[in-house]
């Protein structure tokens, strides 16, 4: 399936209200293995994109490389966690809280920020009980505590750990550049949502480091070890790495093992099948996170093939039906046929 679409980015995703097309979603896709070849692309998936927290389990390398994972006992759920956009549930905030007890501090060690959860439900029950929310509440807060926890283990000082060129962001840097293959210069530089460095890389990067991820290829030893540790924590524990109802954690739940997905801020998502040997990276042009998720369902779906049981879960995944508040059915989303006809 070597498939290329060059031209300029191409609707992918159509809404529906009743049978006609309200919204339409642009965006590019790159399917790459871990030997560097093309296996499908739409659009332009050289332009470079940030990939905000779909790259988090590249950023978690470190946690697990020096060790700090295995010296605070952690094990899949934290690790999961350090590579989450949760839903600010109470499990992940005690499991985040947890974290950085075991390291000797406390949530004030955060530089993250605050933020309601993101569930409705924890945000009511929150306010509910007259709290607020803190930055363990934070979506990002398990990524964060691992870089708290990986400085402690390394005995480097944690205080700024957000900023550029910090050691534990260099770090993160370091292993973002050697599992994507793509330059992370200042240059290409901009600030996340959680403060810590984000650098722009093409798509094609991020497929190809998705691939390497999920395979361990041309990483050495003990980075494939690390990162084979870290997909199988996501895929064994998804409700850890996003939460209920929550795109990544169905998708992953789905799989069994078999798929590993992982959303970001404005419309990127990336993805790999261990067991083909493949990543994926998705940006959708306007940064919706619903065209996003179909884009990706379908693109995992069209990868297995139609023989493939989970093909046929995740394809209903990509053709979502749309209902109003009183839960009237009015519409729907699907891949369109720019995304259809390239992935037969």
């Amino acid at each position: 399936m070597a498939n290329s679409v060059r031209a300029a980015n191409p609707v992918l995703v159509e809404v529906t209200r009743g049978k006609i097309v309200e919204s339409r979603h642009c965006g590019a896709v790159a399917v790459f293995d871990a030997e560097g070849k093309a296996v499908l692309e739409i659009g332009d998936t050289q332009r470079p994109v940030f990939p905000r927290s779909a790259v988090k389990a590249i950023q978690a390398l470190p946690f697990v490389e020096s060790g700090a994972a295995d010296a605070f006992g952690f094990g899949e759920r934290e690790i999961a966690l350090a590579c989450a956009s949760h839903s600010g549930e109470p499990e992940h905030v005690a499991l985040a809280l947890s974290m950085l007890e075991r390291a000797g501090l406390g949530e004030e060690a955060y530089e993250c920020g605050a933020h309601w959860p993101t569930r409705q439900e924890a945000t009511v029950k929150l306010a509910q009980g007259g709290g607020a929310p803190g930055a363990a509440h934070n979506n990002c807060s398990g990524k964060h505590a691992g870089f708290l926890c990986t400085c402690r283990h390394m005995g480097i000082d944690h205080k700024g750990y957000v900023a550029l060129g910090h050691p534990v962001q260099e770090a993160v840097r370091e292993a973002m550049e050697a599992v994507t293959g793509a330059a992370h210069s200042t240059d290409l530089c901009g600030t996340d949502g959680c403060s810590i460095p984000t650098y722009a890389v093409p798509l094609q990067s991020l497929a190809r480091g998705f691939a390497r991820l999920a395979t361990g290829n041309g990483l050495g030893r003990e980075r494939a070890r690390a990162a084979g540790r870290i997909i199988a924590a996501c895929m064994a524990e998804p409700f850890f790495v996003a939460g209920t109802k929550r795109a990544d954690t169905v998708m992953m739940q789905m799989g069994k093992g078999r798929i590993f997905t992982k959303t970001g801020a404005e419309g990127v998502y990336c993805a790999a099948i261990p067991e083909r040997g493949l990543g994926i990276a998705v940006k959708c042009d306007d940064g919706a996170g619903r065209g996003a998720e179909v884009m990706v369902a379908a693109v995992l779906a069209g990868l297995l093939g139609k023989d493939d049981p989970l093909a046929a879960e995740l394809d209903g995944l990509a053709r979502p039906t749309l209902r109003n508040w009183r839960g009237i059915e009015v519409g729907g989303m699907r891949p369109a046929v720019a995304l259809t006809e390239t992935m037969t």
